[in-house]
């Protein structure tokens, strides 16, 4: 038997013998507070046993013996010796459930009631009864059984033979539906937010329902303040009006960012960046939103604005105008040192782009997100010596859908999959006839509570013609590196590579991406606590051209904490092989978002 001690305090020390973990705890709530007069010190020693009898009854225990013995210490603080003997514990013996009304028929009962803990044989614990009860009547009203009531609630103890039994009956009468919903404080379209809500007039009341329709109206971004009311005090018939109270978001906002691009280029450079982003999220009536973002970085500036018109939903069917002029670097270049027989690094091939695209986004039914698309881009970059400036106009359609085990940012399983197909044609104002085709996926599962494997395959191909490789730019073509592609090498640094002779005779070697593209990784993630996590993966693969395929492959492992927005991840991936063109095997890797 364990012994609990409380700090003395001016008038009164307690030594409490005989019970342990949550029986002691209880224990000691029910004492309450130290006295901290004299008065309160008589009173607290002459109601103790009755204290200590109601923590041990509430636990079950109906037979505890309870031993007192007070030390009076004059003006020292007097000591409360108790010794408590619990005595044989009361099980339970039996136990029954029953509704009566609609609820017996609802399915989140039913799985209410398997999940339930509680069985014959536990020890009798009266806060654990009230859990349950307290359980239920909340499931009631979450479903609209507003008229529910016990008709019968009690614990019976015998307690000759140390057995409870525990009898719930509850009368949930008629379930109450949803009426008319009515929105205030906005300056939308009625028929616009009419769209958003995901249930129809008279549907079963929930407020699964209600938190649905919330978040709908949250992922408009049209609002600061939403509170969804149901006014059960206007109730007509079984119908609960629902009034929706919406606070505008202000007509602008500003968003100022700084940061940093470490060591994610060939020479290992510190590249900073400064973005500001501009956002309308209410431009008019029928609810069309812009979002613009300037980007700036020494050699990769960006500007991107993007204006959203609201089709036939707000949120499942969109049109999308997009304008944007970035500059942008991939690969590696290298020159030959004839010396010391080797290649250096001198930079990256560099491009310049410009686009405007139409696209029209939709989320079916079936909850897969379909897109199609124009978009007519103009790239500029040299190559070899040769400078290019090819256009291109896009069609392009895909499909993706993502499912997820839980509705965390770390889910415990989950499967997303994408396609797409774009293609571009010389007869519709294209340089050359091109036909591009993309599909990822990604898997997550978990074994055992604390074992984790989260496995991707990318796979991408431009069908052309070899006369037209050059003329395909390289924001069209497949590079493979880096934290989503293979850990170990710099972003976008593998892939096919070409040799030419500059101007002053030398050798010119220039990585600049390839046909096709395919990319897997399978990664073991082990939880040794539920923030952190320890993991080892391999990754492997390459973007690659018919006559150069060369399989590259990275190992390494990482530790992850699982932080409130988000995992974490720092990452160490090694590659198991150097070529002229990949001269850091190594890297650390840094990144934070979830992985679907």
């Amino acid at each position: 038997m364990a012994t609990f001690s409380v700090r003395a305090d001016d008038w009164l020390t307690i030594d409490i013998k005989g019970v342990k973990g949550a029986l002691a705890t209880n224990v000691r709530a029910h004492l309450g507070s130290l006295p901290d007069s004299s008065v309160q010190r008589r009173a607290f020693i002459f109601n103790a046993e009755d204290n200590i009898e109601a923590a041990m009854h509430s636990m079950g225990y109906y037979h505890s013996k309870i031993t007192q013995d007070v030390v009076n210490n004059g003006d020292k603080p007097w000591r409360l010796n108790l010794t408590i003997d619990p005595g044989e514990p009361t099980l339970i013996s039996w136990i029954d459930i029953q509704v009566k009304g609609e609820m017996q028929t609802d399915p989140l009962f039913e799985q209410w009631l398997s999940k339930l803990k509680i069985r014959p044989g536990d020890r009798l614990n009266h806060g654990v009864y009230d859990d349950i009860k307290s359980q239920l009547l909340t499931l009631a009203l979450a479903r609209g059984y507003f008229d529910g009531k016990f008709d019968l609630a009690e614990i019976v103890v015998d307690r000759d033979f140390n057995t409870a039994k525990i009898a719930l009956y509850y009368n949930s009468g008629k379930r109450y539906h949803i009426g008319e919903v009515t929105f205030t404080g906005h300056t939308l379209e009625p028929e616009l937010l009419e769209q958003l809500v995901p249930f129809k007039l008279d549907a079963p009341y929930s407020t699964g329902n209600l938190g649905q329709l919330n978040r709908q109206l949250l992922d408009t971004g049209y609002f600061s303040n939403i509170k969804v009311l149901p006014l059960v005090e206007q109730v007509e018939g079984l119908q609960v009006p629902i009034r929706v109270e919406l606070s505008p978001r202000p007509n602008h906002s500003i968003e100022l960012g700084l940061g940093a691009d470490i060591g994610n280029t060939v020479d290992n450079s510190l590249e900073p960046r400064v973005r500001v982003t501009w956002r309308t999220p209410q431009i008019n009536k029928y609810g069309h939103s812009q979002e613009t973002s300037a980007e700036w970085s020494p050699d990769k500036p960006k500007f991107l604005t993007t204006y959203t018109i609201p089709l036939t939903h707000p949120l499942d069917d969109q049109l999308k105008l997009r304008i944007g002029m970035l500059r942008d670097k991939y690969g590696v270049t290298q020159v030959y040192d004839s010396e010391d027989r080797q290649f250096d690094n001198t930079g990256q091939l560099e491009s310049s782009k410009m686009l405007f695209a139409a696209i029209r986004q939709q989320r079916l039914q079936s909850k897969w997100l379909f897109n199609y698309s124009a978009e007519v881009m103009k790239e500029s970059y040299q190559q070899s010596g040769v400078d290019y400036d090819p256009r291109y106009v896009l069609f392009g359609t895909s499909l993706s859908k993502t499912t997820r085990g839980d509705n965390s940012l770390d889910p415990k399983s989950g499967f997303f999959q994408f396609y797409s197909l774009e293609y571009a044609d010389p007869s519709l104002g294209s340089e050359v006839r091109l036909a591009r085709l993309q599909t990822k996926f990604k898997w997550i599962d978990t074994f055992f509570d604390k074992h984790r494997i989260v496995s991707r395959l990318d796979m991408a191909a431009n069908l052309t013609s070899n006369n037209s490789l050059a003329d395909i730019p390289p924001s069209l073509r497949y590079f493979a590196g880096g934290d989503q592609s293979i850990r170990g090498y710099s972003y976008n640094e593998l892939g096919p590579s070409i040799d030419s002779i500059n101007d002053e005779g030398q050798v010119v070697r220039e990585v600049v991406g390839g046909r096709y593209l395919m990319v897997g990784s399978i990664e073991y993630q082990y939880y040794v606590t539920p923030s952190w996590r320890v993991a080892t993966f391999v990754d492997a693969g390459n973007a690659f051209d018919v006559n150069q395929v060369e399989l590259v492959t990275s190992v390494g492992a990482g530790i992850h904490w699982i932080s409130p927005i988000g995992p974490v991840k720092l990452d160490v991936g090694v590659g198991l092989k150097e070529t002229d063109t990949i001269s850091r095997p190594w890297r650390i890797h840094i990144t934070m978002g979830a992985e679907l």
